[in-house]
């Protein structure tokens, strides 16, 4: 790993996804990531057929060691205390009044160690009318108008990945940085609060924008429609994206590779704002041409001709291609009990060089003789 962040001591009491997202995220950067989780059952997101070590467990808890705490037992939460004095940052997403009530809340915390960083991620916010209310990935999307922007009307299902509790772990580490660095010159730490709602109205700042700037109410097709975004299905029934909204040059290229070289003579696909009215006129077009080719020699015609696109991938696609290869995307380790683990390296890269080297995520409890060998050393005389 690239350790930016490997003086930093994290502990994450994280369940789900927004904080063992955060985690993982500075893991990735090297922090020591110390998982805390409740003996016997852990992280509640590692249930998986029986199993403790779930695929939805395993993509957000690498680089992370894990110990059981049963916070309710005095002894137990004392052990918790201990290596709270030597951590920088501290993550909970629990609903607002739980951390207090485990004996994990921000003053009871802060009395310990007052140069820490006090993570807290919620649904709703700390209080108000919905603080207490749950919240999980959808409901954070609909609440924030995002949802709205991803459901087809004519055909309405919730699709897609967990956006939301992917995105707020992610302002949830952005928010322990910008915490770090100013603990670096003031010496005090902070409380860094998020909630899923304010994450994903955040996320979804262009709709609002354009409310406000403009009286626009944003649907699924309005961003695709101005940025003539495109997908089309290719004799093979595999899949092209377009993404057509830049220079001219661009759909000329496309005319030439679809061998239609008088469309942009057309009145109708003639200027750019011509083929935003006529937007269904063209996706019937370009529809019945792409069906009569295979993906791959659509993407080798559009190449040639630089036009803006992609074979749109399946997961066990993506990371097999030839630029996603060189980059070096997909890094694999192997953990001593549970085998071989594969995911995608994190996306920054410092001085050139990229994380390659990964941990694979910790069994239950895998790390307790670990950490505790580390306190009785701290507490020898």
């Amino acid at each position: 790993m690239t350790g930016v962040l490997n003086d930093v001591r994290v502990l994450e009491q994280g369940t789900f996804i927004t904080g063992p997202a955060c985690g993982m995220l500075l893991g990735d950067l090297g922090a020591d990531v110390i998982k805390i989780e409740q003996p016997v059952t852990g992280d509640p997101f590692r249930a998986f057929k029986g199993g403790l070590y779930s695929p939805h467990f395993q993509t957000y808890n690498r680089n992370k060691r894990s110990i059981t705490v049963d916070t309710r037992q005095p002894a137990e939460r004392e052990r918790l205390y201990e290596l709270v004095k030597t951590a920088d940052v501290y993550i909970q997403n629990f609903r607002p009044g739980v951390a207090q009530e485990l004996g994990v809340g921000e003053q009871q915390l802060r009395e310990l160690n007052p140069r820490l960083i006090y993570c807290s991620i919620s649904g709703f916010g700390p209080d108000g009318p919905s603080a207490k209310r749950p919240s999980y990935d959808t409901v954070a999307q609909a609440a924030s108008g995002y949802l709205k922007l991803l459901v087809n009307p004519a055909n309405p299902r919730v699709v897609g990945p967990a956006i939301a509790d992917a995105v707020t772990g992610f302002y949830a580490a952005y928010g322990v940085l910008g915490a770090l660095h100013e603990r670096a010159r003031t010496g005090r730490g902070r409380t860094v609060e998020v909630s899923m709602l304010e994450a994903m109205a955040h996320w979804n700042l262009d709709a609002f924008t354009h409310y406000y700037s403009a009286g626009e109410v944003m649907g699924p097709f309005s961003r695709p429609r101005v940025s003539q975004s495109y997908v089309m299905e290719c004799s093979d029934h595999k899949w092209v994206a377009l993404h057509m909204s830049s220079p001219e040059k661009f759909w000329q290229g496309l005319a030439r590779a679809i061998e239609r070289p008088g469309m942009l003579q057309d009145p109708r696909f003639a200027t750019r704002a011509a083929r935003i009215e006529n937007q269904e006129a063209i996706i019937g077009v370009l529809s019945a041409v792409f069906a009569t080719r295979t993906r791959t020699e659509w993407c080798n015609r559009l190449l040639a001709q630089d036009v803006p696109h992609a074979p749109m991938y399946d997961t066990d696609e993506a990371l097999q291609d030839p630029q996603a290869r060189h980059l070096q995307l997909l890094v694999q380790a192997t953990h001593p009990t549970m085998g071989e683990f594969r995911t995608v390296r994190p996306p920054v890269s410092f001085d050139g060089e990229r994380s390659l080297s990964v941990r694979p995520p910790p069994t239950l409890g895998e790390h307790n003789g670990q950490i505790e060998a580390m306190l009785r050393e701290r507490s020898a005389p």
